[in-house]
């Protein structure tokens, strides 16, 4: 089991910039430095691993445990005090996900020193529940049949303090016949009950689950709320079922309105962690851990698809009990980046009892430094995709998927028992919702160098992280030049940044692209750049930052596509950005073909394939270059990943897709194995031969073609090509052919158009 968890504050900066780490330890103490991480590859055949000494710290620090604490809800935290013996009601419209999963709360206040407080939610036998609680006692009434999952209804509670009575409705908007879910029901309190209790101001109302005031600086919180909630309403009144339905909608008359404490919209500042506060007395609140928003609502009537044409029926927020945004650690170390420190991939390695954590990070130019000729991309967005991923404990079909036995790693046993630690975007929530979002402020346990691949679990070591370094390490090895920037830089600074370069090179799985990040490529390689790129699956999903809140992506995986989950109908725009979801190959001409010649031909994770040499790669004078000193007709029939430099997930030139019909086809790879499956997307239908010993599609292709004003794109279209790079002691036509292209297009000669 894992005793050190941590993550850092940024994963990118410049020399001078400070970087925070955050740690969990439950030793004593543990040992910290700051090493350059080249290669990080430990499996047999592998080079050499090299993690470097830097001249940054090296000291021993205290440990202490660090609480994640996930679980997305709302706060109102500017609230006025609440007079004792006042009449008051709560309403919404819900559609609960995991009703009989135990007490919830949907409305509540409650000062968590005192016990007083007023609840409005779901009991631990799925009922709707409407609660008011003193130090002395509590009253509560419930419906008495319990909430459907994934229907919604209109919900309300109130208490009144003339009389002493407390009410509860629960009705359905979509009624099933011969089931009855709709239920109203009153109960007396006992005298002397007067009404609700007195509450402080300043005391938040939460929506969502149960404020339990601060832990370390963060709010506390429990009775978790699955599902969604739309226009939560608070009222200072008892009022019956026709008054609470004039207040359900968006306008209310002076008589209305004078009852409202807070009528919340959520259609308003999607992008952002704010809700607004419609009834005119400013109660605006905030999320934690960043529930999701663009999603349907309780009026959705599936005419308009898109959250910006119809806002008010996407007024709803789903909420989850294991949403992660922030984990909000106390900061351990505050790192001042040395101003001779050398542009590259670092970690702060941390050691205690024999285990060992490493944190990555980036260390980029400083603005007006000297720039290398060569920059490297990052993938850090793809990597936040896979943060923390339940491959190998939540997919039922994992070993079909991987056509051998499973092993885990310690760190998915760890996982599957801290799921507070968040999810990857290729998980499911609790409630069997998609992950829509994935965050870099947690710890990122698969994003470290050094982790054994098992020859049995999905292929954490080869699959991104580790096998990137095989790319730096191959660089580091010729003794060229380089810098590092992550794709967080490439969203903020656009072609703005690459234009500083000669060549760009990606790593070899840059699948996910925000627009920002593929118009920089685009532009970069159409105004005279040079662009590598060494993998496969790439440019494949289109995802958006949030640009007002830190650290945190999101996709929304539309209509197709290798996908893990699908979104509902009306839920595949983003949140972020108003923008459409899903692959980049359905966004009009923005196809990877388009980008880079190539595009997600077919996956499968035994077995990697050789290259066989095109016709044109012998007879074509554009790319002689690329085959100086290269007799051999097979390539990469060797490698770090399956045995062959073709493998895993494969990308082919396909000019249907928008591969330039100029671009050269190099060489290409087959036969594969039957587990390599053609991608769906490919597919109308299901049919026979769609597996790579018999489908042609099933391929990888070597591309290149001139992009331009005397730039030029290479391609190699397979996330296995890069673990051939080494083979032999870097003595290998894979590598030839590769440095080979490199040092071309480092040569400042213009390609001609």
């Amino acid at each position: 089991m894992l005793h050190i968890t941590a993550y850092v504050d940024q994963v990118s900066v410049c020399p001078g910039q400070t970087v925070q780490l955050m740690v969990h330890c439950e030793y004593p103490s543990y040992q910290v430095e700051v090493v350059k991480v080249v290669h990080g590859d430990t499996s047999p055949a592998a080079p050499q691993l090299k993690i470097l000494p830097t001249d940054g710290i090296r000291r021993e620090l205290p440990g202490r445990p660090q609480r994640i604490l996930a679980g997305s809800f709302g706060l109102v935290e500017r609230m006025p005090a609440w007079s004792p013996g006042r009449s008051l009601t709560f309403q919404a419209f819900i559609c609960p996900t995991t009703p009989g999963k135990g007490r919830q709360a949907i409305i509540s206040r409650f000062d968590p020193h005192t016990g007083h407080g007023v609840l409005l939610g779901i009991d631990a036998a799925g009922r709707t529940l409407f609660e008011v609680r003193t130090a002395e006692q509590t009253h509560s009434v419930a419906s008495r049949r319990p909430l459907l999952a994934g229907q919604w209804y209109f919900v309300a509670g109130s208490c009144d303090a003339s009389n002493g009575l407390l009410s509860v409705w629960q009705i359905p908007l979509a009624p099933i016949p011969t089931l009855a879910d709709q239920d109203v029901r009153q109960r007396p309190c006992p005298r002397p009950f007067a009404g609700t209790p007195g509450l402080a101001a300043g005391i938040p109302l939460s929506l969502a689950a149960t404020w339990r005031g601060q832990d370390a600086g963060r709010p506390c919180a429990s009775d978790h709320f699955n599902g969604k909630i739309d226009r939560p309403r608070a009222l200072d009144a008892a009022l019956d079922l026709a008054a609470l339905r004039g207040l359900q909608s968006d306008a209310w008359s002076d008589a209305q309105k004078a009852c409202l404490i807070g009528a919340w919209d959520f259609s308003i500042g999607m992008q952002t962690d704010r809700f607004y506060d419609t009834s005119g007395a400013g109660l605006d609140g905030r999320f934690v851990n960043m529930p999701t928003r663009a999603v349907t609502g309780h009026n959705f009537s599936g005419e308009q698809h898109c959250w910006r044409e119809q806002p008010a029926q996407w007024s709803a927020v789903h909420f989850h009990d294991d949403d992660l945004h922030d984990a909000g650690w106390l900061v351990d170390l505050a790192y001042v980046v040395p101003q001779a420190l050398k542009s590259g991939i670092y970690a702060f390695r941390l050691c205690a009892h024999g285990q060992e954590q490493f944190v990555v990070f980036v260390v980029k130019p400083a603005p007006g430094a000297r720039r290398a000729k060569l920059l490297y991309l990052f993938p850090l967005a793809t990597y936040m995709a896979y943060a923390n991923e339940h491959f190998g404990t939540n997919d039922g079909l994992v070993e079909l998927h991987l056509n051998r036995a499973l092993v885990l790693h310690p760190h998915q046993v760890f996982l599957n028992e801290h799921r507070e630690y968040g999810h990857s975007l290729y998980d499911l929530h609790s409630d069997g919702s998609g992950v829509y979002y994935s965050s870099r402020l947690r710890p990122m346990l698969n994003l470290r160098p050094k982790l054994e691949s098992n020859h049995g679990a999905r292929p954490s070591n080869l699959w991104q992280f580790n096998a990137d370094t095989h790319i730096t390490d191959w660089l580091e090895h010729l003794g060229l030049d380089y810098d590092v920037v992550t794709d967080e830089d490439l969203h903020q600074q656009g072609n703005a940044l690459l234009a500083q370069y000669q060549v760009v090179m990606t790593a070899t799985h840059p699948e996910y692209y925000s627009t920002a990040m593929w118009q920089a490529v685009f532009d970069f390689t159409r105004s005279g750049g040079r662009l590598m790129y060494m993998g496969g699956n790439g440019f494949y999903w289109r995802i958006a930052f949030n640009d007002t809140v830190a650290g945190i992506i999101e996709t929304r995986r539309a209509e197709g596509g290798s996908r893990a989950w699908e979104p509902p109908t009306g839920e595949y725009y983003h949140a972020f950005t108003g923008e459409y979801g899903g692959l980049w190959r359905r966004q009009g001409q923005r196809a990877p073909n388009h980008l880079v010649g190539v595009g997600f031909a077919a996956q499968g994770f035994d077995e990697s394939s050789p290259y066989r040499r095109s016709q044109a790669s012998r007879s074509d004078p554009r790319v002689a270059f690329a085959f100086a000193g290269i007799d051999d007709e097979i390539l990469g029939d060797f490698g770090l990943i399956g045995g062959g430099a073709a493998g895993m997930e494969v990308d082919r030139h396909d000019v249907a897709r928008g591969s330039p019909r100029h671009a050269v086809v190099l060489a290409s790879s087959g036969p594969h194995t039957e587990a390599h499956v053609l991608v769906v997307e490919d597919m109308l239908f299901n049919f026979m031969g769609t597996t790579g010993n018999l489908c042609p599609l099933v391929r990888s292709d070597i591309v290149f073609f001139e992009s331009g004003q005397g730039g030029a794109v290479f391609s190699v279209g397979s996330i296995a090509y890069a673990g051939a790079l080494s083979h032999n002691g870097y003595a290998n036509n894979i590598s030839r052919l590769t440095e080979n292209v490199l040092r071309r297009f480092l040569d400042a000669r213009p390609f001609p158009d």
